[in-house]
């Protein structure tokens, strides 16, 4: 799903119209329902919906919302911000279809009659004073209404976006915004829906009428959705076999970290491969073993120190054979020699190979080694991981993370997953793709290696579609982190819990996927 500027919208919805001869009234219809029905699912048990409007189009939806909201048995009552004879276009059209009569609020001092604080009272406001086409700052009689709405106890379901805040701002918000318990937004999210932190609760996205051919971005940033998911994990073939599904080889672990190497191995199998082996030092290949018997086990040549040997790049030679995809790094450990294993390693292998943890590491100050062309390459580091690579800091990496992200897949040839707060994905050619599922409860040892598991088990079932197989392991490992978070907590959480939640994260993408809306947290 393409993520839009405020113009771009603003062009999209024209296009609708003009070229895809859809009415804009219709749009603004559809707008407003699609706020109606949120509002009467999400808080059933209210009765009076308090609809907060200005006098542009998303005053209008507003209308369309109050007149849906009417309909469906609430109590609602309706402020709007301007004399009715400001309105214009679209927005008059539906303000004249009203069910009830409005409050009519001229200025701030007429913001504390009764009969207003009345409406700001009511079960759950509905913000509908400005919408993304609006460029802050806001001032008078719109900003006194958002402290209003501020000051109330009431949820605020937002349509569109927070009134006052800026929809192409990626960071946080400044000047006067409306708070938010939620945001029904339409067609294609902006950057502030994804990376604004508008709201704690959920952002919906609503399809109103645009057809996807009208749906044109020039940023390159696309949101992952279900839809987009679900056919890479569609019912099998009566007459499947393991050999259908790939076989991953791990390729990581030493004496100590043992556990990193074996859940990427699980990760793999619980994603969906035909098999996963594991090529490990000898001294420690008992002990990944016993974890799952399902994976398959190999024994390396060692250093003194209990780590994969330089000598053991025959072997491994070997072990590559007949195989779909490699994942290097989990659990490697930075010993020198091992790190010279690596980099011989993922300098000539031409199969599909996945790099991470110390793997990565082992190209700190010469990520010029570090080359997908020709061949399929995916790096996952977290933020540190990324600096060192980059030869930057996490600071500077944090501040600009899509850019940061973009360029090194672009000059490396490869896909960069940048792990953190909205995952991104980052292909070759400037195309970035943003995770919105995860909490902080992931944010403990192990979770990386079953991420590592899980995009080399989904590549592995299909090699043909690699960009989508990796955003769909990412998306699935934040939501199997997300069904852990219900049971668990974000405490307790610990990584093995994301795999037993997996069957779980992928019933909740299908079922996802059949809904022609997407939503969102945080």
């Amino acid at each position: 799903m393409k993520i839009v500027t405020a113009v771009e919208m603003r062009d999209i919805d024209r296009a609708t119209s003009q070229r895809f001869g859809v009415p804009s009234l219709s749009l603004m219809e559809n707008a407003g329902s699609a706020v109606a029905e949120f509002v009467v699912t999400r808080y059933p048990s209210a009765e009076r919906i308090g609809v907060i409007c200005g006098k542009g189009n998303n005053g209008g939806d507003g209308f369309v919302a109050a007149r849906k909201l009417k309909a469906a048995g609430k109590e609602v009552r309706v402020v709007l911000l301007a004399e009715p004879g400001e309105l214009r276009g679209d927005a008059a059209e539906m303000f004249a279809k009203l069910p009830v009569a409005p409050v009519i609020v001229r200025s701030s001092e007429e913001l504390k009659q009764e009969k207003t604080r009345t409406v700001f009272e009511s079960d759950v406001l509905l913000d509908a004073i400005l919408g993304t086409g609006f460029k802050p700052p806001v001032s008078g009689l719109y900003a006194e209404a958002i402290r209003l709405l501020n000051a109330s106890s009431a949820p605020v379901v937002a349509a569109d976006i927070p009134s006052g805040a800026d929809a192409d701002v990626m960071g946080e918000q400044t000047g006067t915004a409306a708070r938010a318990d939620a945001v029904v937004t339409f067609t294609a999210p902006r950057p502030a829906h994804i990376f604004g932190r508008l709201t704690g609760g959920p952002t919906l996205i609503a399809p109103i009428g645009s057809p996807d051919e009208a749906i044109v971005s020039s940023l390159q940033l696309n949101l992952i959705a279900a839809r987009e998911i679900a056919p890479l994990i569609g019912p099998r073939p009566l007459a499947a076999n393991k050999g259908n599904f790939g076989h991953v080889l791990v390729i990581g672990g030493s004496v100590g970290k043992a556990g990193s190497v074996a859940m990427a191995g699980i990760a793999a199998l619980r994603t969906g491969a035909g098999l996963s082996t594991v090529a490990t030092p000898k001294s420690v290949l008992a002990t990944v073993a016993g974890f799952h018997p399902e994976v398959m086990t190999e024994p390396l040549d060692e250093t003194d120190s209990g780590s994969i040997s330089t000598r053991a790049g025959g072997e491994v030679d070997a072990l590559i054979k007949g195989k779909t995809v490699l994942a290097v790094g989990p659990g490697i450990s930075r010993n020198p020699e091992t790190s010279e294993f690596v980099r011989n390693l993922v300098m000539k292998c031409k199969t599909p190979l996945v790099l991470d943890a110390d793997g990565l590491n082992a190209f700190e100050g010469r990520a010029n080694e570090l080359n997908g062309k020709g061949r399929t390459l995916v790096i996952t580091p977290h933020p540190g991981e990324m600096a060192r690579l980059a030869g930057s800091t996490i600071a500077a990496v944090q501040r600009d993370r899509i850019n940061v992200a973009r360029t090194f897949a672009r000059e490396h040839e490869l896909i960069v997953v940048l792990k953190g707060h909205r995952t991104l994905i980052a292909q070759p050619d400037g195309t970035v793709w943003v995770n919105t599922t995860g909490n902080p409860g992931m944010a403990t040892g192990g979770t990386g290696d079953i991420l590592t598991g899980m995009v080399s088990g989904l590549i592995a079932q299909n090699p043909e579609r690699i960009v989508e197989a990796v955003f769909a392991a990412v998306h699935l490992h934040g939501l199997a982190g997300d069904v852990a978070r219900e049971s668990m907590g974000e405490h307790s959480l610990v990584a093995t819990d994301l795999v037993r939640a997996l069957p779980e994260a992928f019933r909740r993408v299908r079922e996802a996927a059949a809904s022609t809306k997407v939503e969102i947290r945080g």
